[in-house]
């Protein structure tokens, strides 16, 4: 046969579409899937293809030899030896944009909030490009969060990364709904990782409301969601936060919690065979934490800002447990709340000697910062002294920074202390501080 013969038929090798491999399901252990006759690299994406039509998305997370382990995005469901898995190349780019505000999605993109499906002017991808820490923006200027004992003690710059650090039932839900409220920023963005189910409804319905989330996109992954859809909330709601500063907003990210993250990431690292390290965690969880956490912050010159609040679990209360003490050294500073203070009713419960912000020296004046260390030394000295003071042994007079500590310690209580309805301006609340330490004491008889 001639090429003369075949010409007519030329275009249809151009259109043709090329031939995809596809690999056959092998094993189910935990909720890792092993495949034998794929050719895909780590980080791809593919489809289980189930009975009666239906897909199960699942993504590359290792291999061995000739096998490949899969982990999957959604429960599991209908397995099956010797199931088709087919390559399906890069996740399904997310619309994105203004009109998202106000809407709830889960780790993947989909709307869970039953309002349709998401219109937006942009398709977001999943992946960014990382950017040059010599070329963001510095950090230089405060933010208003509306928390009085931030504001005034522990003042967060715009595009900070800071830990809420705080064990369960100390009020960290609560704080994190006041600062989307009363923060000065242009989006909010939330992701809820790994919450109960009906904290996750009641954060949205009660805690957020519907001021909160007129500014807001929520990234909802529940704890009863496979491990990789969690992880991927939390990665998502790092792109969207990262989507809207490039569009020069100022972007006020609020995760819940970092904690969920690295156990996610623990699920997954375990399931596949990687050791255990440090309490149970693989390397590999170490190593993620600073990926999502780097994301965060300023962007370029004259694009906008990503100012991120992680909440950190811990169990116990305590402080040395490994991803407490993970994000303590990436993060550009932390927040204590402490139970102790919950406990005697003072909310929000900050415990502010054991709190610090560490880009708050470049962002107030050094005579602000004189100020501030002032109260906290007169905190300090308080609690140091503070059973010899209870118990009727410390005889006023004795020593004056003890007396004066005494003296301020009811109104710092007080001044630390906020209704959850009230919002506390940053120059109000820096003025507030400043007169409570000037005021003098009133003479006793």
């Amino acid at each position: 046969m001639t090429a003369l013969t075949l010409k007519p038929y030329f275009h249809a090798e151009a259109l043709a579409t090329p031939p995809v491999a596809m690999g056959t399901l092998t094993r189910l252990v935990g909720l890792t899937l092993e495949a034998l006759g794929l050719n895909v690299s780590v980080g791809s994406h593919c489809q289980v293809l189930l009975p009666k039509g239906r897909l199960l998305d699942a993504e590359v997370v290792g291999f061995a030899e000739d096998k490949t382990y899969l982990m999957p995005v959604q429960k599991v469901e209908g397995l099956q030896p010797g199931l088709k898995v087919r390559p399906s190349g890069t996740a399904a780019a997310i619309p994105m944009g203004r009109s998202c505000l106000g809407r709830i999605i889960n780790g993947i993109g989909q709307p869970i909030d039953g309002k349709g499906p998401l219109l937006a002017e942009d398709q977001l991808s999943l992946h960014a490009a990382a950017i040059n820490p010599l070329h963001r923006e510095p950090i230089s200027e405060p933010l208003d969060v509306g928390i009085r004992a931030i504001n005034a003690l522990l003042t967060v710059g715009r595009g900070q990364r800071i830990g809420l650090f705080a064990g369960s039932g100390v009020g960290k839900s609560v704080l994190m709904g006041m600062m989307t409220k009363f923060t000065e920023a242009d989006v909010v963005v939330v992701g809820l990782i790994g919450e109960r189910g009906r904290e996750v409804k009641e954060f949205i319905d009660h805690i957020l409301g519907e001021e909160g989330m007129a500014r807001a996109v929520v990234v909802a992954s529940p704890a009863d969601d496979a491990p990789l859809m969690r992880l991927r909330a939390a990665e998502l709601s790092t792109r969207v936060a990262e989507y809207f500063r490039d569009q020069g907003m100022n972007v006020l990210l609020l995760m819940d919690s970092l904690t969920r993250y690295a156990q996610a990431q623990r699920e997954i690292a375990l399931a596949i065979g990687e050791p255990p390290a440090t309490k149970g965690y693989p390397p590999s969880v170490f190593a993620k934490i600073p990926d999502l956490v780097e994301r965060a912050g300023n962007g370029l010159a004259g694009s906008g800002s990503v100012t991120a609040f992680y909440t950190v679990l811990t169990e116990g209360d305590d402080l040395q447990d490994p991803i407490a003490d993970s994000a303590r050294a990436i993060l550009d500073g932390h927040i204590v709340l402490s139970r102790a203070l919950a406990e005697e009713g003072i909310y929000p419960a900050i415990d502010i000697e054991a709190s610090i912000s560490r880009v708050m020296p470049n962002i107030v004046p050094p005579t602000y910062l004189r100020r501030v260390q002032e109260c906290k030394q007169l905190l300090a000295r308080y609690r140091t002294n503070k059973d010899l003071i209870t118990i009727g042994a410390y005889v006023p007079g004795s020593d004056p920074q003890i007396d004066r500590a005494i003296e301020r310690q009811p109104h710092l209580l007080e001044f630390v202390s906020q209704a959850i309805t009230q919002a506390a301006p940053l120059a109000q609340s820096q003025n507030m501080l400043q007169h409570l330490l000037d005021t003098p004491a009133p003479n006793r008889k």
